[in-house]
């Protein structure tokens, strides 16, 4: 009989006795988990990214004031990638009598590449200037229709306000430059409506078939072309390889995380977090591994001198356990990948109405994924306990008692360490914060592993002076003062890991409807005069809408930093690059407002005039620190200013934000207008026609559209992170049982003895019940305090959101622990109690 075979038999042997139920099942259910979470994981990001794509109408785009070069145009043929192209300008429209700055948007036959447009062909009618529906004429309104193409040649679509401001209908004509054309529908959705001039003003879409006809187009117009790409991954690459260092300083390649920011940001959040929920299960899933494969090891003692005494090596002894382990995480990590692959179908199918209709296929590298984690897991965590049999003594076929020493397994578990430390990397992407987390992470157990031993030592002096049951239940753990250290840590960073992933997806979701209510601002109103300002406002208070703080606003461009020219500073692509290319809003407070963040420096005082503050990513790109002298142009007038303060905001807060924001009286010598941001309820959208009509001059920029793209994309990404949330529940239970079962025979066996001795089946339950009741509850305490040091570090450096000490934790989790480390204890050692001592000693 060869070895294999040997090891075969074993196994079999192994697996019909139930000694492998608990492995199996934790490693099945780790590698179901981490499966199902790779794919689901993979199979989400990449739809929300081609979802993402479709706020942009395409995989790439190309954007600029001036027409791309024809071989740009033959090169993406070349690589068969679809091509569309848009063009975006404003013009004024004239309508019986009545005048209206549109943002028009010529679109070409093939537009939208990605994502869809909605529209309507309602029957309202529009009489002075608001739509009646019920009025001789007028019909009810139709249904909203899916639209993959833009309008035909010789219609336009229109936004809803262009018919009520120009007193238009459905079916007339509407003039666009010189050109007359039908209006045909009315839009109700954009895929890519971004968030500029002409996107924000009331929209008039027509077919660039129609543009050359408007004659609207002359040479020295301000318009914005936009050259959209899609197809395959790998084509889509190549072309942006080859276009980006062809690219002049007006055009750039759009960027979902760049161009939208209040888009990008959430994704960003929300890609970090399904990160941390996979590496949260495998975290959970190696300790159930381990503990179960003690249990397996101890159980094999006496097998294994029987083997030594027969003549088998310790390197024999070692392949033939290792093979068996390999055996077995083929097949459990096969099983597990199957079961993963049906979890996150079910998964899929559950939000099947939330997602969007067209979802990522299944990718076989996240399966793969899944499996190689699966092993990688196995054999780091199940190695250590395994190299102790190897030093079985012979002699133990005689001396029961005798166990092998401890292996040297530093080498084994920093393989596993090393597996986490990988998994922190890739979703972090910083190598010092890894090492950290790493290295504070071990220090934080070490630490805690000394204060629970100290503990638990301390606790013996309590025993004189505690019941019989109490003293039974506490000596349950003061026997073996290693091996409950040893639980009540691993029960701990269970508990960490569910505690992290549910409070963390509470916050982030908190956080997403904090910044977006249910009344986030909807519309934003420039260019308001500053005498119309106090007008302005009463007429929103008048109507009871609610509007954001009013802020000075003028424009200017930076032009040097520190007296050296930015275009010899700022680094191509840059987020600064962009910025130096065009000029800022640029605005003035006395206090900072409420959405951003001072990261470095401090606000100005009273009357303290020449400082700025600046928002950090694009000091960071500009290289900008505290102190530097930043040179503005207003017009043909230039001034400098000095860094006082770096500031972080919020950009999906959907209210006024800038990049500068300088100390009051620097910027007093110029003339400047207001900017406001507010909601306004779809019933009270005719306000805005007599709100242009009083203010001629201020322009009203609708960004409701966009708004509901986003929430959209917010509800979607909440229940997946419900749903994951359920996963790391389940390996922690896992976790749970392994633990209970690890010392389940030396328990029996004591059980046994114990009512051999006279000890009735009450107490015993109540000593259990005490014993695993505290184990869980000093489980929880720790992982209150490991919790709460290690969300705050989340929060400040990974997830950029604020912290605030969660002190519900404490009156929750450790008597939850206490709970279920009580409850899956005493169901764990339930033989004990209702079987006779003498049936158990001979299962032993």
């Amino acid at each position: 009989m060869t070895r294999f075979n040997l090891a075969l038999r074993l196994l079999w042997r192994d697996s019909r006795s139930g000694e492998l139920t608990i492995l199996i099942l934790a490693l099945i259910i780790a590698v179901t988990s981490s499966t199902a979470i790779s794919l689901f994981a993979d199979r989400l990001q990449r739809t929300m990214t081609t979802q993402a794509a479709e706020f942009l109408a395409a995989d790439l785009v190309i954007t600029g004031p001036a027409a791309v070069p024809d071989e740009w145009l033959s090169k993406a043929t070349q690589l068969n990638l679809a091509q569309a192209q848009t063009l975006e300008f404003s013009s004024v429209l004239i309508e019986h009598d009545e005048l209206l700055l549109a943002g028009i948007k010529a679109v070409s036959s093939a537009y939208p590449l990605r994502g869809f447009l909605k529209a309507t062909a309602s029957d309202y009618i529009a009489k002075d200037g608001v739509y009646a529906e019920g009025l001789p004429g007028a019909g009810t309104a139709s249904a909203e229709t899916v639209e993959h193409t833009g309008p035909k040649p010789g219609t336009a679509w229109v936004d809803k306000r262009i018919l009520s401001a120009l007193k238009l209908n459905l079916g007339e004509l509407l003039t666009v430059g010189e050109k007359k054309l039908t209006i045909s529908n009315i839009i109700t959705y954009e895929p890519d409506k971004r968030g500029d001039f002409y996107s924000f003003s009331p929209r008039v879409m027509i077919n660039a078939d129609d543009l050359k006809a408007t004659g609207i187009l002359q040479p020295g117009s301000r318009v914005h072309y936009f050259f959209q790409f899609s197809g395959d991954s790998k084509a889509l690459s190549e072309f942006n390889r080859w276009i980006k260092p062809q690219l002049n300083p007006s055009q750039r390649i759009m960027d979902i995380h760049d161009d939208r920011p209040e888009l990008g940001s959430a994704l960003e959040r929300a890609e970090r977090y399904l990160g941390l929920s996979s590496i949260i299960v495998i975290l959970i899933s190696g300790v159930a591994i381990a503990m179960a494969t003690r249990r397996y090891t101890e159980r094999h003692f006496n097998a294994t001198a029987i083997l030594r005494c027969l003549g088998c090596k310790q390197s024999e002894i070692l392949w033939l356990f290792g093979s068996q382990f390999v055996v077995l995480g083929l097949l459990a990590s096969a099983i597990g990948c199957l079961l993963g692959w049906f979890a996150q179908e079910a998964l899929f199918h559950l939000l099947r109405s939330l997602l969007p209709q067209q979802v990522a296929n299944p990718g076989l590298l996240a399966v793969f994924f899944g499996f190689i984690i699966g092993m990688a897991i196995l054999l780091g965590f199940a190695l250590p306990p395994l190299l102790r049999l190897k030093k079985v003594s012979p002699l133990r076929v005689l001396r029961r008692e005798l166990e092998p020493l401890p292996s040297s397994a530093w080498l084994i578990y920093g393989l596993a360490i090393g597996i986490i430390g990988v998994l922190i990397w890739r979703y972090t992407d910083d190598l010092k914060m890894t090492a950290t987390i790493i290295g504070v992470g071990l220090s934080s157990l070490l630490l805690l592993g000394l204060l629970v031993y100290g503990l638990l030592r301390f606790s013996r002096r309590l025993l004189p002076h505690l019941g019989l049951t109490w003293r039974f239940g506490l000596q349950g753990l003061l026997k073996n003062s290693r091996g409950s250290v040893g639980q009540i840590l691993a029960f701990s960073i269970t508990l960490v890991a569910m505690v992290l992933s549910f409070t963390v997806r509470t916050d982030l979701i908190n956080d997403w409807h904090k910044q977006l209510p249910a009344n986030a601002p909807n519309h934003f109103a420039l260019n308001i005069f500053p005498e119309q300002q106090q007008n302005f406002q009463q007429d929103l208070q008048q109507q009871q809408i609610n509007g954001s703080r009013f802020y000075p606003v003028i424009r200017g461009r930076l032009v040097a930093i520190n007296n050296t020219p930015v275009q010899q500073i700022v680094s191509k692509d840059s987020p600064g690059e962009n910025a130096t290319h065009r000029e800022l809003s640029l605005t003035w407070t006395k206090d900072l407002p409420a959405d951003n963040k001072i990261t470095a420096g401090n606000w100005w005082q009273d009357a303290q005039t020449g400082l700025i503050s600046v928002e950090q990513k694009l000091a960071k790109s500009l290289k900008i620190k505290l102190g530097d002298l930043l040179t503005f142009t207003v017009g043909s007038q230039q001034f400098t200013s000095t860094v006082a303060s770096i500031r972080e905001l919020q950009w999906d807060t959907m209210k006024p934000n800038f990049y500068m924001i300088f100390s009051p009286g620097t910027l007093d010598a110029f003339p400047s207008t207001f900017i406001t941001s507010f909601y306004l309820p779809e019933s009270q959208k005719d306000f805005l026609n007599a709100l242009v009509k009083k203010y001629p001059s201020t322009t009203v920029l609708e960004v409701d559209l966009i708004l509901r793209q986003f929430k959209t994309i917010l509800s979607q990404l909440t229940e997946a992170i419900n749903y994951l949330l359920y996963f790391a529940l389940m390996a922690g239970f896992t976790v749970l049982f392994a633990a209970v079962y690890a010392t389940l025979d030396s328990r029996i066996h004591e059980g046994a003895l114990m009512r051999t001795l006279g000890a009735n089946r009450a107490f015993l339950r109540k000593t259990h019940i005490i014993e695993f009741s505290l184990l869980g509850l000093i489980s929880g305490l720790l992982a209150v305090v490991i919790s709460e040091a290690m969300l705050y570090a989340l929060y400040t450096h990974v997830m950029h959101m604020e912290y605030r000490a969660n002190f519900y934790l404490w009156g929750i989790v450790p008597p939850t622990g206490a709970l279920f480390v009580g409850l899956a204890g005493c169901w764990g050692v339930r033989n004990v109690v209702n079987k006779s001592p003498l049936q158990v000693l001979r299962e032993l």
